[in-house]
């Protein structure tokens, strides 16, 4: 009798257990599912959250199990794709070792930090101010070697990027569009042998990305502007005055022209105080490579691309051409 009573303690205990690990879980409409699990989430949590998205079956002897396995430690944060109808110990392998679903998102060349954080913000990555207070945090600009820098306008390098939900930030994005920057930027300057002035290319390079689609057209710009620079004449670039305008109404006015803000490049001598946008490597380049050229000056074609005059005369004539052009199709 003590045998038996010691072989029923022993055994139901193991085939309740072993009941449990060896069932597929519930029965499931679909053959996989999105999970979330925050970060600093318990096991038994854990186990919650998969019997509600019915990967499992919420049971105590999930926690057992995992305890037991070794994987109770081992298990993920993160949002993750989740087969159903597994066994309970081929979930926690499979939470040991999931990778965290990526979502790709692409900032476009030209964008200003506000309008990247427009984007991060429509797409729920974070919200705008959050992202905007980063952009000129002066501490996190010292802190990686940055403090002389105004913001990290510019710097904001375009490019495609995979984020992970419950795992990023908007400190976080905006250090790893940083980052990626200067690894495009080592890219650039590794050969050269003369020394370079990152702050003013950077510059230079918002304002070419800014006033030209035509990537053809770009170095073509970029020499302009450094002739304009070499003989002391303004830059008269139309860009760096709306952008230092709040709330800029759509058109450039006689009265914005003579704005005497830090990037109206009409009114100042040389560059702006930084730069005006996020430029990308097409337009980085050109500044680095400037097409050799007399032109001082360009007009919008109305084409999208532009005319390029070396004197002010001939440059008079291209603006009476193209803008009475312009005028003849709007009164149209």
């Amino acid at each position: 009798m003590a045998v038996l009573l010691f072989l029923l303690v022993t055994l139901i205990p193991g085939v309740w257990f072993s009941s449990y690990i060896f069932s597929s879980g519930p029965k499931a409409p679909d053959e996989s599912v999105v999970i979330v699990i925050p970060g600093g989430t318990s096991v038994k949590q854990i186990g919650t959250i998969l019997g509600e998205a019915k990967v499992i079956d919420d049971d105590f002897r999930f926690l057992l199990l995992a305890k037991f396995s070794g994987y109770a430690s081992r298990l993920q944060a993160g949002e993750f794709l989740m087969k159903t109808g597994q066994k309970p110990l081929e979930v926690l392998k499979s939470l040991s070792v999931a990778r965290s679903i990526q979502y790709a998102i692409t900032i476009p060349e030209g964008l200003n930090a506000s309008q990247i954080a427009s984007l991060f913000s429509e797409k729920g990555w974070c919200d705008v101010r959050s992202f905007e207070n980063i952009v000129y945090d002066k501490a996190l600009m010292e802190k990686i070697g940055l403090a002389d820098l105004p913001s990290f306008e510019g710097y904001l390098y375009p490019d495609t990027y995979l984020l992970e939900r419950n795992s990023i930030s908007a400190e976080k994005i905006v250090l790893m569009m940083v980052k990626r920057f200067f690894e495009v930027w080592r890219e650039l300057v590794k050969e050269r042998k003369e020394r370079v002035n990152q702050k003013q290319v950077v510059i230079l390079a918002s304002i070419v990305e800014k006033e030209t689609a035509a990537e053809e057209e770009r170095p073509l710009i970029a020499g302009v502007f450094i002739n304009r620079l070499q003989r002391g004449m303004r830059l008269q670039s139309d860009p760096t005055v709306i952008y230092g305008i709040k709330d800029f109404g759509g058109r450039i006015t006689k009265k914005d022209l003579k704005a005497p803000t830090p990037y109206n490049t009409y009114t100042l001598k040389g560059l702006p105080q930084g730069p005006i946008c996020n430029p990308g490597r097409k337009a980085l380049q050109a500044v680095l490579d400037p097409l050799q050229t007399k032109a001082l000056y360009f007009v919008a074609k109305n084409d999208g691309t532009h005319k390029f005059s070396s004197t002010l005369a001939e440059h008079n004539r291209a603006v009476r051409k193209y803008q009475r052009k312009e005028a003849k199709k709007k009164g149209k």
